[in-house]
């Protein structure tokens, strides 16, 4: 029987050791995780008309999270490094409810801002240490494992507006403290996991320490893997930037642009998600299958056509337009992470850490920055600005190609052994 595309190129041992029960269990944890997170910029309108916000203010709720969560989480991953906490990911659950429940029923601008932290606080605990679980149940389909729980993330983004245009905008802010359902579900989900992860957790720690387990590609230099990485953050700058014009200000641009409700304003918004969560799944084992570089250059450069064009269409072409950028776009973020793991196999909290608070810091400035710029200027300057960003892609072309990497070494083991 011959293997199937996205497999092709894994050996069957180590197929047979993914731990698919782990990864569909972290995958659901990040689909409620992430559904209670874009609750957030869902009601941003609710919030605009309640406390009679600017857009700057409206980006500085998104800064609070954003960077809250940005900060923390290389800081988390690198001390679960040195440390294994298997029922962190529980506990940062715990934080993020709270912050839910404070949101519902916050009175001044102030409380919403310590809200929104808490909710970041949560997220920082959450994403490194659960993409390192991700990696270790992986069994060498690292690719496949980031996406399968990546797609979580981006299923509860897309679902996120959904429930907020039927319940919260249908019936009041105060009603986004139901979805402290979804965070009890989470807890008793993660504390099955972290009793899975707990040996293997500690079998990492014991490799480093024994030195079986090197901090840096074993095929390139630190400088080379320190150029890389750079590149790789430079890549999720220009994907964050333009992704955050779209979360926290597309809703906005349609209303203003096209006189749609609120309401139907969300249901565009969901299908840009719904379309980002199934383009994540495909970047992940496409990478691989084929090699994660040529996964981000498709993903990052591939999207401009479509980014420059949207602004000048009609609201059908809009919707689809922003389809198919949600598609392609989300590729990139499972491929650059694995990228970036591989080059630091040692470092995977840390690592995990640096890309997801990178990727969250760069959507809170740029949500921050942008408000500022629609208020001085408009909503529809805001998205001429931005459908240059992915032109940065270009750049890619500067990274190695680890898959060449590992097939060359591969061909030069077996000549040897010959």
């Amino acid at each position: 029987m011959q293997p199937t595309a996205l497999t092709k190129s894994v050996p069957k041992e180590v197929q047979q050791l993914t731990v698919y029960s782990i990864l569909f269990s972290i995958s659901f944890s990040h689909m409620l995780n992430d559904t209670i997170q874009s609750l957030i910029p869902s009601i941003y309108p609710l919030l605009k008309d309640s406390f009679a916000l600017t857009f700057a203010q409206v980006g500085l709720i998104q800064l609070t999270f954003q960077m809250t969560a940005s900060i923390l989480q290389p800081m988390v991953g690198t001390f679960t490094d040195k440390r294994p906490q298997p029922f962190s990911l529980a506990i940062g659950m715990c934080v993020s409810m709270t912050g839910l429940i404070l949101i519902a029923f916050a009175g001044s601008f102030e409380m919403v801002l310590v809200s929104v932290a808490l909710i970041g606080a949560g997220s920082s605990v959450f994403h490194p240490e659960s993409s390192k679980i991700a990696y270790l149940a992986s069994g060498g389909r690292r690719g496949f494992a980031q996406s399968v729980f990546q797609v979580g993330g981006n299923t509860g983004t897309a679902i996120g507006p959904l429930l907020a245009a039927l319940v919260i905008v249908k019936y009041g802010r105060n009603h986004t403290a139901y979805f402290a359902i979804l965070a009890l579900i989470a807890i008793v989900v993660l504390i099955y996991v972290g009793k899975w992860s707990k040996p293997h957790l500690y079998r990492m720690k014991r490799q480093k320490e024994k030195g079986t387990l090197k901090e840096y590609h074993s095929h390139f230099s630190k400088r080379t893997v320190h150029y890389s990485i750079l590149i790789l953050l430079v890549l999720i700058f220009s994907k964050y930037f333009y992704l955050a014009s779209i979360s926290s200000y597309y809703t906005f641009f349609l209303i203003q642009k096209f006189h749609v409700s609120i309401r139907d304003s969300q249901f565009f918004l969901f299908a840009f998600l719904a379309a980002a969560a199934v383009g994540t799944y495909f970047g992940g084992p496409l990478g691989d299958r084929y090699g994660r570089k040529y996964v981000i250059w498709f993903s990052i450069l591939g999207v401009a056509p479509f980014t420059l064009l949207m602004p000048f269409v009609n609201l059908f072409w809009t919707g689809v337009l922003s389809v198919i950028i949600g598609f392609i776009i989300s590729s990139a973020f499972p491929a650059i992470v694995v990228y970036a793991q591989e080059l630091m196999p040692g470092k995977i909290g840390m690592v995990s850490g640096l890309f997801y608070g990178f990727s969250f810091g760069m959507g809170g400035l740029a949500a921050a920055l942008l408000g500022l710029l629609a208020d001085a200027k408009d909503i529809f300057y805001v998205y001429h600005v931005c459908s240059f960003l992915p032109l940065i892609g270009l750049i890619t072309w500067l990274l190695p190609n680890l898959k060449k990497e590992r097939e060359k070494n591969k061909s030069s083991f077996q000549t040897q052994a010959r």
